[in-house]
């Protein structure tokens, strides 16, 4: 469906389902980027390196890897471990993500000063520069 849609000069980030599946079926060099969200478990990494590697393989462009829910410097380096050679950035893991979400409320809206929120802003920032 994104394929059908002229989106010269603008952003448009797509929250796609979890896992390879919708990125086996794209055509090469069909998105300028990929985000690869992992969290720092053995499988959400084994599956977060086969995002990239298929990235990579179908000239998808930029890999951006975003480690999610980073609790430790152990977390982290488990992650950084698994792409050595990828842009790893960082959302730790912050109770005020749990509390917007059981609230039903944007965690930007309840709680922006909160250490996950500014670090999406950060990463906002960096894909899609205002």
């Amino acid at each position: 469906m994104l394929g059908s849609v002229d989106f010269a000069g603008q952003v448009v980030i797509a929250d796609l389902e979890a896992g390879i599946g919708t990125m086996t079926r794209m055509k090469e060099k069909a998105v300028d980027g990929v985000l690869v969200v992992v969290e720092p478990t053995p499988r959400a990494v084994q599956v977060g390196v086969r995002a990239a590697e298929l990235a990579r393989d179908k000239a998808l462009g930029t890999i951006f890897v975003i480690a999610n829910r980073v609790g430790s410097d152990g977390d982290l380096a488990i992650i950084r471990a698994a792409f050595p050679d990828e842009d790893v950035l960082v959302v730790p893991d912050d109770e005020a993500i749990v509390r917007a979400e059981r609230d039903g409320v944007a965690p930007l809206d309840a709680e922006p000063g909160a250490p996950a929120v500014r670090a999406l802003v950060e990463i906002a920032d960096r894909l899609a520069p205002r």
